[in-house]
């Protein structure tokens, strides 16, 4: 099984910038078989977002093969990170998210 996990940034955002560094290195503690990681510049890769309209910096999207575990913003912080990834890694439960979500979610999956 896949996990995808794509954290959804800004260029011009500085928290963006700080966090670009902090995502990488928890993404890089996780078991990585099967894991495909993405930072996604939402103004660059436009056409990937779709109609998806982020408001809060950073945003974070975990899904597997069928379903999106996690789709919202999260505080800047490591450890809150850390936390919410080692939780939606570990539970296949299926969140309740917008269907723009899901729609990115689909494209990650197809490699878009």
């Amino acid at each position: 099984m896949s996990i995808h996990i794509a954290c959804l940034c800004a260029a011009w955002c500085r928290t963006c910038e700080s966090y670009q560094e902090v995502f990488e290195a928890a993404c890089a503690e996780l078991p990585q078989d099967g894991l495909q990681v993405r930072w996604i510049d939402i103004e660059d890769e436009a056409e990937l977002i779709g109609d998806l309209d982020i408001e809060t910096f950073p945003t974070l999207l975990i899904a597997d093969d069928t379903q999106v575990r996690f789709a919202g913003p999260l505080t800047p912080q490591p450890e809150t990170l850390r936390r919410v990834l080692r939780a939606h890694l570990a539970d296949a439960t299926p969140a309740r998210v917008d269907a723009d979500y899901l729609k990115l979610a689909s494209r990650l999956r197809s490699g878009t």
